[in-house]
């Protein structure tokens, strides 16, 4: 079952290492941007040209067609879709699953084809997959091991209120 972005952090060096995955990708595929969200509809990460539109309504977006697309896996007697691509007349997108609770998605025009991000992606998914499970077997501040990015923002938040 996903589990939100509340519930896993990372550090610099994380988020240092994801970005340089996805900006080789973006080089290497000719694809425009790449967002990261997470299965509840939070963005992550953006790289490459900034969106045109809301990334955080699109992040939210995003999850939810993976999570219908999922249902309708299931209703097929497939457990789920790990990939999904919608084409528009000049704009396409392509989605990927990313460690069970990660989707990575790629937006791309005619300066590529889907056929290149598409190979370029299955490489870039393993490489994510195997940085997001390192992420989400860390034990979380909650848990005693090492605090996250935004470790004591509830107590400074609580501060604020008395």
């Amino acid at each position: 079952m996903p589990v939100g972005a509340a519930s896993w952090s990372f550090t610099e060096d994380d988020f240092g290492a994801i970005t340089q995955s996805l900006n080789r990708f973006l080089y290497e595929s000719g694809a425009r941007c790449a967002l990261l969200v997470d299965r509840s509809g939070q963005l992550v990460a953006t790289v490459g040209e900034q969106p045109k539109f809301d990334p955080t309504a699109f992040a939210t977006l995003t999850a939810a067609d993976f999570s219908a697309n999922d249902q309708l896996a299931k209703l097929i007697g497939e457990s789920d879709f790990n990939s999904l691509f919608h084409q528009g007349e000049r704009e396409s997108m392509y989605l990927a699953d990313v460690a069970r609770r990660v989707i990575l998605v790629v937006l791309f025009d005619n300066r590529t084809t889907l056929g290149l991000v598409r190979l370029k992606m299955k490489l870039t998914v393993e490489e994510l997959t195997h940085l997001f499970q390192q992420v989400f077997a860390r034990p979380t501040h909650a848990q005693g091991g090492a605090p996250g990015l935004l470790a004591g923002a509830d107590d400074e938040i609580d501060k604020l209120f008395q």
